[in-house]
């Protein structure tokens, strides 16, 4: 099975409108920079991104908050995003907080086949809403689902052509976990390699969750907040 695409609007051109997708990255930190790009070209609107934040104004998932391409985020952190803000406030944008490590979870269960779990986090507030609660030793829990998309869309720092890969620090935290989440998995790597030339023992994902590779390129790899001191 060849899973390599010659580009990034080539790999996302057949996903249709009101979508589930997922998208890796931390920040800024490991996002999927291309296939971003070449998602809001597409023009499919309607669609339920699950990242942990989304993006800045004018990078990243922003820039389909722009163009109304998001119909709902599921998601943890938002802060660095007006627009988000905007939308969200005026009823445009549906929105699902989750806890960051809530959201992992989730995302992790569904990549091993587990439908559900338990967890204390969330128990006495709003993310409790609506959800089973059980006691074990003499402690609330509260009953979270598995989340899974339609497509998973990340970024690796390497990548064979089997779809084995590799990913680099902060990009770990979410990128792996979803690319074992998604029915079909779009990845984009800063460098393809052939097989055989990845050390078995450095892979981080096996290439029987990848369904898409692609060559990235022109990475910007911006900072959310640049901090100097004085």
């Amino acid at each position: 099975m060849n899973k390599v695409f010659p580009d990034a609007a080539t790999a996302v051109k057949d996903i249709p409108s009101n979508s589930t997708i997922m998208l890796g990255g931390f920040g800024l930190c490991g996002i999927p920079e291309n296939c971003i790009a070449a998602l809001k070209n597409t023009g499919v609107r309607g669609l339920t991104c699950i990242s942990n934040n989304a993006g800045v104004d004018d990078f990243g998932l922003g820039l389909l908050l722009q163009t109304r391409q998001i119909k709902k985020m599921i998601s943890s952190y938002v802060g660095e995003n007006a627009l988000f803000e905007e939308q969200l406030l005026s009823g445009q944008l549906e929105v699902e907080l989750t806890p960051q490590g809530t959201l992992a979870e989730r995302i992790r269960a569904a990549g091993a086949g587990i439908p559900a779990f338990y967890t204390a986090t969330g128990y006495g507030t709003e993310v409790a809403d609506g959800k089973e609660v059980r006691d074990f030793d003499g402690r609330k829990y509260i009953m979270e689902t598995a989340l899974q998309a339609d497509f998973a869309i990340v970024k690796a720092w390497k990548g064979d052509l089997h779809g084995n890969l590799m990913f680099r620090y902060t990009a770990r935290n979410f990128n792996p976990m979803m690319a074992m989440a998604g029915k079909i998995t779009i990845v984009e790597v800063e460098e393809l390699v052939e097989p055989g030339e990845l050390d078995p023992n450095t892979i981080h994902t096996p290439g029987i969750f990848v369904q898409r590779i692609i060559q990235g390129k022109d990475y910007e790899k911006r900072i959310e907040q640049r901090t100097v001191s004085a």
